[in-house]
């Protein structure tokens, strides 16, 4: 067992958000990002992976297919496989999300 404590692992820059992973296998990946005030994941899609994201602190705008919606702690929201999804921080504070993707595209079958 090798246990994690979420909120120390985050980091945060000024230049672009953060990803740092907590586990991966060739199942899956677990990471942390950190978005700054501005900050974002650009929009994009995998089209053989589903990616969920958790709100651990913060708010901000997720985009999954056509739909845009602002979510805060403690909410999570599924980008399904083939969907465009991506992440904006619009608040003045930081944003700390949990974001786990199954199967893990960094492994090619």
């Amino acid at each position: 067992m090798t246990p994690k404590n979420v909120f120390a692992a985050a980091q945060f820059a000024p230049e672009k958000m953060q990803k740092i992973n907590l586990y991966e296998t060739s199942n899956f990946f677990c990471d942390v990002y950190g978005l700054e005030p501005g900050q974002e994941q650009k929009p994009h899609s995998h089209d053989d992976a589903d990616k969920i994201y958790y709100v651990l602190d913060g708010h901000g705008t997720f985009l999954i297919g056509t739909e845009e919606q602002e979510l805060g702690q403690h909410q999570i929201v599924l980008a399904p496989a083939g969907a465009p999804h991506g992440v904006r921080n619009t608040s003045d504070a930081r944003l700390t999300l949990l974001v786990f993707m199954t199967p893990n595209p960094n492994f090619k079958k």
